[in-house]
């Protein structure tokens, strides 16, 4: 901090403080500019004021010679209010930011609308932006339709921030594995649920059928059974509603029309699809409020049925203490439920089905699974310590996680602080999109990263190997706190489907006619399709 002085004619004293011109410039401008003020309302003589002016000219130049000497973003040219909005492509937004990092390089700037956002692309740069740099880059960016999602208090663990963030990823964390969450516990649950959602692929015999829905309630069930202590049954009217609903609003945030409403906000408020997505989440809540509700009429704190209970009891215990300011409320409890329960079905389930169809339009590597199954482990139930001899089996999950590339943008960051990035000069609260496409299809990191292609992960040998730049469940501070889970989730669920059923084209339509273009939606899932589960067994017999 600098101090100077100027003694006026007047016999008054103006004292001058500036501010570290390395930390904040614009800070040391606004300083100068009430100063100035300040001096033209009081009565000075022509002399001081001539002095006064040059100092503060001198000083003006300096901090603005500052500010351009810091090394500037690179990105497209925005116009004044819509950004960078004509050079972009709404409906499939990733594509066009992809494009755009070939230009300008890993690190750059857009404009939607009059919004500016840091773009971070390949896997070096978001790994060391979100690993390296966890707290500058660790805030989540509340965009408008996200507080749509989150509400005023921003609850939860997806949209919040701050302490209450802290607390209730550390509660969830902490309790989700107590009741199960990557423990044995958690796989004789999941292998429960594969004998249901088995039982409805045998019911349709071999004909075509979408398989979206009971996949969906399969995997929903098994964070339901640790979120709630209870897994529903497919037919529930009230299950069904909220997985509809959940779905309904991870497609309509893809929309071109949401993007605008994000945009500009004051314009588009009362754009159909927004209106609809607010009403979806007030539904899903309102439910979910009942079903905690229900469980809290029956609550035994000393037999907690799952994290609901858990997080119930707790609350009570600091009630009892007369705590009344704690982060253990009914409305976060309702947000952060309600987030296990959408990102652990939707994800989940979007990447079961892009592995059923990549089955069936590649099936001499569905021949190779099925193969290293049957000499593996035969036809007991494949369990979580089987993955290590199916190496292939295990390589075919995670190309699906690479190349189909479900979240193309992992959810917006934001800088907690000002922060110089590979020489760039970053604002705190700057909006930061890290490209998850650019990191699973990093030329510099995979042999042919736009095509499909287990050995991605196998060596020479046929061995599995780890890849760095696998980032499906994003890095740092904000990574997916149920990724254990869902791993095991997706092995013992493919490998068991695959175990017992061949999946193919419906008749009359050749594999290679299947259709992988995604769906438009913040998670890409498969375009709509029907495929055959055939009954190993039936085959054999033939």
């Amino acid at each position: 901090m600098y101090m100077c002085q100027v003694k006026t004619e007047q016999s008054f004293t103006l004292t001058l403080t500036l501010i570290d011109h390395k930390k904040d410039s614009l800070c040391c401008k606004c300083g100068l500019l009430a100063v100035m003020e300040n001096l033209f309302l009081q009565p000075t003589s022509t002399t001081t004021l001539l002095v006064t002016a040059g100092i503060l000219l001198v000083l003006y130049v300096f901090f603005t010679n500052f500010d351009r000497k810091r090394k500037e973003l690179p990105g497209p040219r925005p116009l004044p209010l819509f950004g960078n909005f004509f050079q972009l492509n709404h409906k499939s937004l990733h594509s066009t930011l992809y494009e755009l990092s070939k230009k300008y390089g890993s690190v750059f700037t857009v404009y939607l609308g009059p919004q500016k956002v840091v773009v971070l692309a390949g896997y070096k740069t978001v790994k060391e932006a979100l690993v390296n740099h966890a707290v500058e880059f660790g805030e989540k960016h509340i965009s408008p339709v996200n507080h749509d999602f989150s509400g005023e208090q921003r609850n939860g663990i997806i949209f919040g921030n701050g302490e209450s963030w802290k607390e209730m990823r550390r509660f969830a964390l902490t309790n989700l594995r107590d009741f199960g969450m990557g423990k044995k516990a958690a796989e004789n649950k999941i292998i429960e649920e594969i004998q249901y959602l088995i039982d409805v692929f045998e019911r349709h015999e071999g004909q075509p059928f979408s398989n979206a829905k009971s996949i969906h309630y399969a995997v929903s069930n098994i964070i339901s059974s640790i979120v709630f202590g209870s897994r529903f049954e497919y037919g529930d009217k009230e299950f069904n509603l909220m997985i509809s609903r959940a779905g309904d609003n991870v497609r309509l945030l893809g929309s071109s029309s949401m993007q605008l409403f994000n945009m500009f906000p004051w314009i588009f408020r009362w754009a159909r699809n927004r209106m609809r997505f607010k009403r979806n989440v007030a539904e899903n809540r309102k439910q979910m409020k009942r079903l905690i509700g229900r469980l809290q009429e029956t609550l035994n704190v000393e037999m907690c049925r799952g994290f609901v209970d858990s997080f119930l009891a707790h609350k009570q215990k600091l009630e009892d203490l007369k705590i009344t300011d704690s982060h253990y409320n009914i409305e976060n409890l309702v947000s952060t439920a309600g987030n296990l329960f959408t990102a652990g079905t939707d994800t989940t389930g979007t990447t079961l089905r892009w592995v059923m169809l990549l089955m069936a339009k590649y099936p001499q590597i569905q021949d190779e699974v099925q193969a290293e199954l049957s000499r593996v482990v035969g036809d007991r139930q494949v369990r979580a310590e089987d993955r290590k001899n199916l190496p292939f089996a295990d390589a075919v999950i995670h190309e699906t996680q690479r190349f189909a590339n479900i979240l193309p943008i992992a959810s917006a960051h934001r800088t907690s602080t000002d922060v110089t990035f590979q020489g760039y000069f970053i604002r705190k609260g700057t909006p930061v999109f890290p490209l998850l496409t650019s990191v699973l299809w990093d030329e510099s990191e995979w042999e042919t990263p736009r095509t499909f292609n287990p050995a991605h992960f196998l060596d020479k040998d046929g061995k599995f190997v780890k890849r760095d730049a696998f980032m499906p469940f994003s890095a740092g501070r904000r990574a997916c706190p149920g990724e254990g889970l869902a791993k095991m989730e997706l092995f013992l669920f493919f490998t068991s489907l695959v175990q017992r059923f061949r999946f193919t084209p419906p008749p009359g339509v050749k594999e290679e006619d299947l259709d992988l273009t995604p769906a438009v939606g913040f998670v890409f899932s498969p375009s709509r399709h029907k495929l055959c589960a055939v009954s190993r067994e039936g085959i054999q017999n033939e």
